[in-house]
């Protein structure tokens, strides 16, 4: 899919679509408590979908509607023969799963794109080296054998949370108390407390010491319940930066209670905003999903802002300093790019031309917000990229003034 958008200021009010991170979430409790529950507000993105795949072929079972899910938990593990997940091109999914399909099954195999499947799993390695769990890779197949068991558990937290969240999920299931011991600083804490506060709501016990280790009781038991995914702060952050850029817009179906550590968005536009337009200094080691739009940010600012503690961006779909580096300087940008971080010259307007995605939705979306500062169309391919986390982004886009040709 190729589109062009002709720039234009935008104007309106968009629903923000739900919490990716909280309905990958939402799904794995639901489906682990025995009964029925109703997961309200939800969007079937493609990683939403491997989400939904992957739990059902773990023995869950559901009823979806336009904007809801009723699931039915699983009462008994799947475990007849081998289970094979295809997690498809979902990093959150493959890392979140893996821990529970070991209980699942003691052969597991599981797939996913080939941009996917090069994405680190060592963490998982390491610990299944001490654990005694066998893997190998045949092409773009990871294959398991053997079962998660309780006990310590070592895991640096510098790589993703998602591996730490994947252990918490599935370790309150296991006979026996199990902890998970952090073993350098952890980053991403939203999205760990994002993890901790949906088990708790579905009755789930753990014990976090300082985000250090987590104290988790074995032969816990998930309690069926209703719940509703808040709107999403990752997405809603390209509309805040488009606030700041000169747009009229205004977002509906935010919880400003939220644990979702992009929320971060709101601060770092209010402080660019109370610096005069001028550039600032962005720690992203907490935010990663937001580099690609805050790069555009410091397009527009006044001076230089710098975004730093961005390494981790480049195990992404996209290596986001490259492709955000790449593509925005295509639209007359002045980027330099750093082996963990951007310095941005701030050129307050862009020119105008043709971009890629690289296959990658939060870097469309961005060149989307980007087009609203340039003087030319800006044409995009492979637009259809945002279906992995947005399918209705151009939809909105359009509804609040944007001018797409597709």
């Amino acid at each position: 899919m190729e589109i062009t958008i002709n720039p234009k200021k935008l104007s309106g009010k968009v629903m923000v679509p739900p919490s990716k991170s909280v309905s990958h979430r939402a799904i794995i409790c639901a489906s682990l408590a025995k009964g029925k529950s109703l997961v309200k507000n939800i969007k079937y993105s493609q990683d939403i979908e491997a989400t939904l795949d992957c739990m059902s072929a773990m023995g869950m079972t559901y009823e979806r509607y336009e904007d809801s899910l009723t699931i039915n938990g699983i009462d008994v593990f799947n475990s007849n023969g081998i289970l094979s997940m295809n997690t498809r091109e979902s990093g959150s999914t493959i890392r979140f799963l893996i821990p529970m399909a070991l209980l699942c099954s003691e052969t597991v195999e599981v797939t996913g794109s080939e941009k996917l499947m090069q994405r680190p799993l060592k963490p998982y390695f390491d610990i299944f080296d001490t654990k005694g769990i066998k893997y190998s890779y045949e092409g773009n197949k990871l294959k398991l054998s053997g079962k998660l068991t309780s006990g310590t558990y070592e895991i640096a937290g510098d790589v993703s949370s998602q591996f730490i969240s994947g252990l918490l999920f599935a370790l309150p299931l296991v006979e026996g108390n199990s902890i998970v011991k952090i073993t350098t600083a952890l980053e991403s804490i939203g999205y760990v407390d994002l993890t901790l506060d949906m088990l708790k709501n579905f009755g789930i016990e753990i014990i976090n010491n300082d985000y250090k280790e987590f104290i988790i009781k074995g032969n816990q038991s998930y309690k069926a319940m209703d719940c509703t995914v808040e709107g999403d702060y990752s997405q809603a952050a390209f509309y805040e930066v488009a606030k700041v850029l000169g747009n009229d817009i205004q977002c509906l179906g935010l919880n400003e209670n939220s644990s979702q550590g992009d929320k971060e968005i709101l601060s770092i536009v209010e402080k660019v905003k109370n610096n005069g337009l001028n550039g600032i200094k962005i720690d992203v080691k907490d935010i990663p999903d937001l580099v690609p739009i805050l790069t555009v940010l410091g397009t527009f600012c006044k001076g230089t802002t710098e975004i730093y503690n961005a390494a981790r961006v480049r195990i992404k779909e996209s290596d986001r300093l490259e492709s955000t580096t790449c593509e925005l300087r295509k639209l007359g940008a002045k980027i330099t790019e750093l082996p963990d971080s951007l310095i941005i010259e701030g050129t307050g307007k862009l020119k105008g031309g043709v971009v890629d995605s690289w296959n990658d939705h939060r870097i469309a979306m961005a060149l989307a917000i980007a087009s609203t500062i340039c003087e030319e169309p800006v044409t995009i391919t492979c637009a259809e990229s945002v279906n992995k986390s947005y399918p209705h982004f151009w939809e909105h886009f359009k509804s609040i003034g944007g001018n797409i040709n597709e």
